[in-house]
């Protein structure tokens, strides 16, 4: 049975309010019954990711984690991937990566920093490199988990526990987080010593590929550090968002091209 046939979006509501005020490990244990291993959680490492591999962890040790290599994550995310594997014993932490072929098509038509020169640019860098994977993986899940939080960004104000997730087959998405404040998570993070990302150290408050992330100065904005070079464009990848922006999903087909259709 598919998502789409145990939900509708007045049900994913009605769940979402009911778990409203209650704990992040609540949503979880729900989830991870209801599901089993249809679930998955994704992580990027940064603190709310890690939080909620902790928590559902002590739940459910075989619970699926899943990120991507975008193939351009600093040294320092692989760091704690090992960290990550040595805390958590037969943690089940799968990597995904990019599609051979459209990546080569991507660096062939625009070098390897396109993501430098435009916006469209930058959007079609992260589609082919993040959006892409992350599209193949749900199909074969009928939930997942993410860290999102409210407080996050302007984008996120709005995101509710517990989603249809109309992007991707109309899967349920699970965002246990959404009520909780930055300063909550990190006070779970050293309540229950949890590994975290090694950048947070250096000024980062908000961590992606390399060449996209920087650290922050004093009083600006969490996600300030990404993609810090653009001006009014969204401080979003696609991942949890659709974005369009004029010739970009045209370009984007000529990428993917026949792949796209796989």
């Amino acid at each position: 049975m598919t998502a789409m046939e145990l939900f509708d979006d007045l049900e994913a509501g009605e769940l979402s309010v009911e778990f409203e005020g209650q704990e992040p490990q609540d949503v979880l244990a729900w989830a991870l019954g209801h599901f089993g291993d249809t679930l998955a959680i994704s992580t990027a490492f940064q603190e709310g990711d890690v939080a909620l591999i902790d928590m559902a962890y002590a739940i459910d040790p075989s619970i699926r984690v899943f990120s991507i290599d975008t193939g351009r994550l600093p040294q320092e995310t692989f760091e704690l991937i090992e960290q990550l594997r040595e805390r958590y014993t037969g943690l089940r932490l799968e990597l995904l990566a990019p599609n051979a072929g459209q990546l080569q098509r991507l660096v062939d038509r625009h070098g390897p920093n396109l993501f430098t020169r435009s916006v469209e640019q930058r959007l079609l860098c992260c589609n082919v490199r993040k959006v892409q994977p992350l599209t193949r993986y749900l199909a074969g899940v009928d939930a997942w988990i993410t860290g999102l939080r409210r407080d996050q960004w302007a984008s996120r104000t709005d995101i509710r526990k517990v989603e249809l997730d109309h992007d991707h087959g109309a899967i349920v998405k699970l965002n246990p987080l959404a009520e909780w404040t930055e300063d909550e998570v990190w006070d779970y993070i050293r309540e229950n010593d949890v590994p975290v990302h090694p950048l947070y150290a250096k000024g980062y408050t908000s961590i992606g590929c390399a060449p996209c992330t920087r650290a922050v100065a004093v009083g600006e904005p969490k996600r300030a550090g990404r993609w810090w070079w653009e001006s009014n464009a969204p401080k979003e990848c696609g991942m949890h968002c659709s974005i369009e922006t004029g010739g970009f999903e045209h370009e984007l087909h000529a990428i993917l091209g026949d792949e796209a259709h796989d």
